[in-house]
């Protein structure tokens, strides 16, 4: 059962598989944006950068607030200087090695007892992985935190859901719930402009700056309307939300009376405070999304559109010529495997639900990353957020091989909110996850107990044990406690 408030990893939490530390752990820190080309985030070449105890998950407390970056998410606090030793993990490639973390980064990888057998610096901290997978961490690039966990009504005594007080309660335990599974990375949508004016941006940046140290998250500011005397207001409110620290251009033309205004109006305030576009739309018309991607080819830090699911719905040859566009503009898709989210207007209950056709883009060039979407609200009230999910859910439907659709999850998502590449190689930031399990397939599948790593510490444990009553198998065959993967 995931523990409501952060608590200090302590030595020994969890069921005896689990790793125990034998130091402490100090503060974080992070990088600046460039993502790259090279190995996927499973370690392969090509990509960018049943009955038992609920999981238990522990999470590390923040460091506090710093001043605010370019970079999504802001600043974090500064890198811890204790050094931090993940013993014997198996790496996707089969290997197992020792890896030395160090000021946010990975200081060395080596074969495992090769590091860890000389003495540990004063306060150190030694964590064992034998029976883990070593993952560069995921992230999320597409989380609507404004609207996160309200599937469930509001205590009679509590705030409406819609009041800040509610909104920053709701988006840090969304953020420490995905931080759990895995994501230390998030880009979060937010509603600006109606009723609730810039108050919900305002929540879920002092959200933000609560959890830093923890996760590092960015927003994304969308209004619905931008065109015509209605849009007006919500103009100027867009500009107001970037110079409140909104990081990046969102919104749905395809709500908007002039879908074409309103990417006009979208691109030119990204021109002029030298913002990314994050564009919600169906892109079940490929006129319009040709005009898009004609629009934003080469507008930079970068546009992603998405979920895109309307593609889907195309005759493939058609879908097949907008993908091309797309790819030739640079423009990322950011679909969502697990379902939609409350900004698109659902389809017909005639039309089939699906994410949009990864395959098909992917083949044409465009860069796929895969979100969550919708976390336990009207759009999906079952939403679980968990970017491994998302990875397995396109790999058991055919869009992609388990590696790459683990990449989706994690190096084109990061590509995708600007953030560096991350590899289990020496150089790279220390963003790491831990999962219990051989190889990635498995862990994809049965990914139950997890220990996350956010700019070289650990911030982050799960732990699952199953167990069965009065059954001699489970050690007559040797048989693991939990899923080995």
């Amino acid at each position: 059962m995931a523990d409501s408030q952060p608590q200090e990893p302590r030595d020994g939490d969890g069921p005896r598989e689990e790793p125990r530390d034998t130091g402490g752990s100090n503060g974080s820190s992070g990088d600046g944006r460039t993502g790259g080309a090279g190995k996927d985030a499973a370690g392969k070449p090509g990509g960018r950068s049943g009955a038992g105890k609920a999981p238990r998950r522990k999470a590390a407390r923040g460091t506090g607030s710093g001043a605010g970056g370019q970079r999504e998410g802001g600043t974090d606090s500064a890198p811890g200087t204790r050094t931090v030793m993940l013993c014997s993990a198996r790496l996707a490639d089969g290997r197992t090695v020792d890896v030395r973390l160090g000021d946010g980064r990975i200081e060395a990888v080596g074969t495992a007892g090769s590091l860890a057998a000389g003495p540990q610096p004063p306060g150190g901290t030694r964590v064992d992985l034998s029976g883990y997978l070593l993952l560069p961490a995921p992230a999320d690039p597409h989380a609507h935190y404004d609207t996160a966990l309200t599937a469930v009504p509001p205590h009679s005594d509590g705030p409406p859901r819609s009041a800040p007080e509610d909104v920053q309660r709701r988006t840090t335990e969304a953020a420490l719930l995905q931080l759990g599974q895995g994501a230390t990375a998030t880009r979060t949508h937010v509603h600006i402009g109606d009723v609730a004016g810039l108050r919900s941006l305002e929540a879920v940046l002092q959200a933000r700056r609560a959890l830093r140290g923890l996760v590092e998250l960015s927003t994304v500011a969308v209004p619905r309307l931008l065109t015509g005397v209605a849009g007006a207001d919500n103009l100027s409110m867009l500009r107001d939300a970037v110079k409140m620290g909104a990081t990046v251009i969102g919104g749905c033309p395809d709500l908007d009376p002039d879908p074409a205004g309103y990417v006009d109006a979208v691109l030119e305030v990204a021109a002029e405070h030298g913002c990314g576009v994050d564009l919600h739309t169906d892109g079940d018309d490929p006129a319009r999304l040709s005009r898009l991607a004609a629009a934003a080819g080469g507008l930079r830090p970068g546009v992603a559109v998405g979920p895109c699911a309307g593609l889907a719905r195309l005759p493939h040859k058609q879908a097949a010529r907008i993908a091309e566009r797309l790819a030739a503009a640079g423009v990322t898709v950011v679909c969502l495997p697990q379902g939609g989210c409350g900004v698109m207007e659902r389809p017909s209950p005639a039309l089939p639900s699906r994410t949009a056709p990864v395959r098909l883009l992917t083949s044409a060039g465009v860069p796929v990353a895969a979100g969550s979407g919708a976390l336990r609200d009207a759009a999906n009230p079952v939403g679980r957020g968990d970017p491994l999910e998302a990875a397995y859910l396109l790999a058991s439907h055919g869009e992609a091989r388990p590696e790459a659709a683990y990449d989706m999850v994690c190096g084109q998502a990061r590509a995708a909110m600007g953030l560096p590449e991350v590899r289990v190689e020496a150089g790279f930031p220390a963003e790491l996850l831990a999962v219990r399990g051989t190889e990635l397939s498995g862990a994809l599948s049965l990914a139950y107990s997890r220990i996350v790593v956010h700019r070289g510490r650990v911030v982050s444990r799960t732990s699952a044990v199953r167990e069965f009553c009065d059954f001699t198998g489970t050690s007559e065959f040797d048989l693991p406690r939990q899923s080995q993967g």
